[in-house]
């Protein structure tokens, strides 16, 4: 029997490596839906190629269009925030959550409920919506599985483990492009500068996060969340080949670390798979490259956003959606040239340092618009206090 699949986000970098891992192997899959934003000639091309049972453009003006281009193709197509419930008319086996954003909170949460796995390679959802995620996986009984290589690591790493057989839990960051470049000069890089990373290929906002290490910020929190271990034993260190995502130290003397290429398809294709199939065309770290390895500390006044964890983790409940809502509105300034890269970090403590914080972080999140309240009051303050 073929494994039933949907992909929120498939034209999207994660959703469109999850495709190119299923083409490998289509007879073996059914796409029962894909989505997307607005690209819609995308969304067509992939609909016909894996024959796609259903897809929803969230754009409606393209509506019409892709009706058009996809009739006779037996192709469902709807617009909107339409619910997977509507769609399908079973549960299936195998999403793929890849919105960008908290965007994608309300789709994930949907497709727990209609799924029996749900991969997560929406860190947003995680950050902002655990309360409701962890509430509903339950309800459900949906398994989540974290797609983002460390995360994926660490799972993998952690399997039968208990909080007491660990010392310590690593996160590796490449450092992004301005790992050697003087402090003094940080004030003064441009955007074009902050969005090439230096060894994955990622969209602007991501790659701006990892110039600052925002994203790692970002992705202990996460770990926090998936995983039930102490929030002290968790760890950033520099390693900027990205060929190590995690390593945990063990009690017992023993330590263990994953690596493999920087191809996101490895983590997507073991989640699908379930490490059963040899994924083909993945480059192998070679011994050479094994040598030449490097670990060191972080640098806090080369990447003082580290020292946002403890506060925001101490923050309350929606603390984290706060801070990830802020750091949007923060990069997407920066990158429009209206402040410098260095401000996004300072704007940050100045929106945790603010008189009204607590009230909005505090609250115990018990719908989806209790989120969305925190959300925006980060956005509004974070636009009206923010400084070059």
């Amino acid at each position: 029997m073929k494994k039933t699949i949907a992909i929120l986000g498939s034209t999207g970098s994660i959703g469109t490596s999850t495709l190119n891992v299923i083409k490998k192997n289509l007879h073996q899959f059914k796409i029962e839906f894909l989505s997307a934003d607005s690209n819609y000639k995308k969304l067509i091309k992939q609909a016909k190629i894996f024959k796609a049972k259903n897809v929803c453009i969230n754009n409606k003006k393209y509506f019409e269009i892709i009706k058009k281009r996809l009739k006779g193709n037996g192709t469902h197509v709807y617009f909107g925030k339409t619910s997977l419930g509507k769609i399908i008319s079973k549960k299936i086996d195998y999403t793929m959550s890849s919105i960008v954003g908290v965007a994608g909170l309300e789709p994930t949460i949907d497709a727990i409920k209609f799924s029996k796995v749900v991969a997560i390679a929406n860190k947003e959802a995680i950050i902002c919506g655990w309360n409701l995620l962890s509430k509903y996986k339950k309800i459900f009984k949906t398994k989540l599985l974290p797609i983002d290589s460390e995360h994926f690591s660490i799972m993998q790493l952690s399997k039968d483990c208990t909080d007491d057989d660990i010392e310590e839990i690593i996160i590796t960051a490449s450092g992004g492009p301005f790992l050697k470049t003087p402090i003094e000069k940080l004030k003064r890089v441009k955007p074009y500068q902050a969005i090439k990373h230096p060894n994955w290929n990622m969209g602007k906002k991501i790659s701006v996060d990892s110039a600052n290490l925002m994203n790692k910020v970002f992705e202990l929190i996460e770990a926090h969340k998936l995983f039930k271990f102490n929030i002290n034993k968790y760890k950033i260190i520099i390693h900027p080949q990205s060929y190590v995502h995690s390593i945990i130290r063990f009690k017992n003397g023993i330590i263990k670390m994953i690596l493999h290429d920087t191809d996101m398809k490895i983590p997507i294709s073991n989640t699908i798979f379930e490490s059963k199939t040899k994924m083909s065309k993945i480059k192998n770290i070679s011994s050479k490259k094994l040598s030449q390895l490097t670990f060191f500390e972080v640098d806090s006044k080369r990447y003082p956003a580290i020292k946002l964890i403890k506060k925001c983790l101490n923050g309350g409940s929606l603390a984290p959606t706060i801070l990830n809502a802020s750091n949007e509105e923060l990069v997407s300034l920066f990158l429009n040239k209206k402040i410098k890269f260095t401000s996004i970090v300072k704007n940050l403590n100045k929106v945790l340092n603010n008189r009204d914080f607590g009230k909005y972080a505090k609250k115990t999140p018990k719908s989806i618009n209790d989120i969305y309240v925190s959300d925006e009051w980060a956005r509004l303050k974070t636009r009206s206090i923010s400084v070059k």
